[in-house]
């Protein structure tokens, strides 16, 4: 009984530091891809349709716009294929930083300029994508 006892306490902790590392607290360098976490420049005259397709034939592209705090476009569960090359395009009418979790890729957001994140769906899982400032949720990246 001791032992069980023991066991379930060790699981517990493990439980506990799980929700713990899961906050926003740019500690996610462990599951980390090698992509580069710079955003990239967004091509003059892009299409303001929400979801759009990439020029090139691969890849998703996902695109949000938040207004007064409220994300609109590609918003909510988005599945994105293992492997997949994800263009994730944000802008936003007040000065923030959009961050991925999981991957714990970064972009700074300047008021009406949208900021890309460009990098491989190499680890699976749902991941949430907020603006890190406001605490705001933009939507959960399913990869699998």
């Amino acid at each position: 009984m001791l032992l069980r006892t023991a066991h379930l306490r060790v699981a517990l902790a493990g439980v506990a530091l799980a929700a713990v590392l899961t906050g926003c607290a740019g500690t996610d360098s462990e599951a980390a891809p090698s992509s580069s976490s710079s955003p990239s420049a967004a091509p003059s005259g892009s299409s303001s349709s929400a979801s759009a397709p990439t020029s090139a034939a691969t890849g998703q592209r996902i695109e949000v716009t938040v207004t007064g705090g409220q994300a609109g476009g590609d918003t909510g569960r988005v599945p994105v294929a293992a492997g997949e090359q994800v263009t994730l395009a944000v802008t936003s009418d007040v000065a923030d930083e959009v961050h991925v979790h999981g991957y714990d890729l970064t972009a700074p957001l300047t008021p009406g300029e949208p900021a890309e994140l460009t990098f491989a769906a190499t680890i699976p899982g749902v991941f949430e994508v907020e603006l890190h400032d406001a605490h705001t949720v933009l939507l959960s990246l399913q990869v699998g």
